[in-house]
């Protein structure tokens, strides 16, 4: 029985484990908020986006940013906890 669970379970768990961590990376990917956030700041400037857009994208994509760094680190800490 244990042999079984070792060759069936374990590698559809790791699996499981390694697609968990790659979505949880795509879903809050730093790089591409930071861009985000640079984009704002361009076509605020740029005058292409309202002063009151500007302000409110801004702060949503620094929310979403301190979220993703937070997730980041507890994916480096192998910690990783789901709130809902």
């Amino acid at each position: 029985m244990f042999l079984l669970d070792d060759l069936l379970v374990r590698p559809f768990i790791s699996l499981l484990d390694v697609l968990h961590q790659l979505a949880l990376e795509e879903m809050y990917d730093i790089e591409a908020l930071q861009d985000e956030l640079k984009e704002n700041q361009l076509l605020y400037e740029l005058g292409e986006r309202p002063q009151e857009e500007y302000e409110r994208r801004k702060e949503e994509l620094e929310e979403q940013l301190a979220l993703a760094e937070e997730v980041r680190e507890q994916l480096s800490g192998g910690k990783v906890e789901v709130k809902r």
